[in-house]
């Protein structure tokens, strides 16, 4: 996925970013040259990418999953190996577009491609909310399985603990709380363990493709598709590359333009590493659901806490307690990103002050945005709208959204008034261009499926 270098004498738009030589120096950068250990050089690469990734098994996605292991067994293993690579390239292009030009992707599209820019903002916003409100009530829910107490008690605290952590939390202690909570996750590994799985059968899901013509079969894979890569995250991805940027002293725009090879390898580094991070995590839902509710004949899975409440019978108390552990996790980790994304995507639109590092004061727009999206998700629990029909509907929006904003991506990412000489390669346009075609065909996918159902 290495940039594609122009020929000397090549020219280049006058709009195109250039490295200003006295912005700060990145202390990441240097502390990564001087680390000659590889596997501690990758523990420092990782940042916004790794929490991008986590942020991507969010309650929904996690219910999705385990719909697929309890539907069909290990059939969909195959999957989250031939999702890494589109993913990867999707979120590595838009957290290449946030280091070159040092703007979120919305920002970005405010000023090139203004056309497209108000339609995405308006889908990814009322998609947001009505995701950041499923997947409240499935945080509720997983507590509801550690505490007997009725689950709704918990929405409220839920979102105001949330709105706590964005508003009046650094964007520091945000990052090193995210990058905590990710590691939530890593019980579904262990719940895999206790679910004691056929090796062999396993190892064909995972190596051996599977795709059959029935429409539930088809359903499934484009919802773990369309669960996989979401809007919300090219935006997330974007604006918390600037936010790193500001972060390091960088707060004027000029500062922040352009990137070196040695900033955008480590940020690969850190994409891959999440969105690895994010395929295992679904790998071993589907292998746990699999292996127990599958094998059992519980196959009417309708959400991830559902999943949790079915494997203890089967797998024992120990496994249902990693997956409420890791759905709650996964959940407070989700649910600002989907926010938080929203208010990016709506601040840089309007060319109003955003960002994580600015205090309530002076981004009144930021926050209010993600104060309206929290509270409206949250009420969404009381108001009688069946969540899975809330997922359901802003699935519909994130799968219309992905393809037309993939391409966006492609064609911003591939401009050199934008990228300069930071434009893709051959293999990342390859895999790009493959990835809108795939995600169109399962936006079709998705909507007949929808109303089929």
């Amino acid at each position: 996925m290495a940039d594609r270098r122009f020929k000397k004498g090549a020219s280049i738009g006058s709009a195109a970013p250039r490295v200003d030589p006295a912005r700060p120096v990145d202390p990441k950068a240097a502390e990564l040259r001087a680390e000659p250990n590889a596997i501690k050089r990758l523990g420092k690469a990782l940042g916004p990418g790794l929490i991008t990734g986590a942020s991507d098994d969010d309650p929904s996605g996690i219910g999705t999953y385990a719909q697929a292991g309890a539907q069909y067994g290990f059939a969909t293993l195959w999957t989250t190996i031939a999702m890494l690579p589109m993913q990867t390239a999707v979120q590595y292009m838009c957290a290449k577009i946030g280091l070159v030009t040092g703007k979120g992707l919305a920002g970005v599209l405010r000023e090139h491609y203004k056309g497209a820019l108000y339609p995405a903002v308006v889908a990814l916003v009322l998609a947001n909310t009505l995701n950041a409100g499923a997947d409240i009530g499935a945080i509720a829910a997983a507590i509801n399985l550690l505490v007997p107490i009725s689950a709704v008690w918990f929405v409220v605290p839920v979102s105001f603990g949330i709105i706590a952590l964005q508003v009046l939390g650094s964007y520091h202690l945000i990052e090193k709380v995210f990058k905590w909570l990710a590691l939530a996750l890593l019980a579904y590994i262990g719940a895999a363990l206790f679910a004691r799985p056929e090796l062999i059968k396993v190892l064909a899901g995972t190596l051996i493709p599977s795709v059959r013509l029935d429409p539930a079969y088809i359903g499934i894979l484009v919802a773990l598709l369309g669960t996989t890569i979401s809007p919300y995250l090219f935006f997330w991805q974007a604006s918390q590359e600037v936010e790193e940027q500001i972060s390091i002293g960088r707060r004027l725009l000029r500062q922040r333009q352009g990137a070196s090879r040695f900033e955008l390898k480590y940020a690969l580094w850190d994409t891959m590493a999440g969105m690895v991070f994010s395929e295992i995590v679904a790998y071993f839902i589907i292998l746990t659901t699999g292996a127990t509710l599958f094998v059992a004949g519980k196959h009417d899975v309708a959400s991830a806490t559902d999943a949790a409440q079915a494997l203890r019978p089967l797998a024992g108390d120990a496994s249902a307690l990693l997956l409420a552990v890791g759905l709650i996790g996964a959940g407070v980790l989700a649910v600002p990103v989907l926010t938080g994304s929203a208010a990016y995507g709506v601040t840089e639109a309007f060319g109003w002050r955003s960002g994580l590092n600015s205090k309530p004061t002076r981004a009144p727009q930021f926050y209010l945005v993600i104060l309206a999206a929290t509270l409206v998700g949250m009420a969404i629990n009381f108001l009688g709208i069946n969540p899975i029909t809330a997922l359901v509907i802003s699935a519909v929006l994130n799968g219309v959204v992905a393809a037309p904003l993939i391409v966006l991506v492609m064609l911003v990412s591939n401009d050199r008034n934008v990228m300069g000489e930071r434009t893709n390669g051959r293999l990342l346009n390859f895999v790009g261009w493959a990835t809108a075609v795939v995600m169109s065909i399962a936006v079709l996918g998705l909507i007949a499926t929808t109303i089929a159902g």
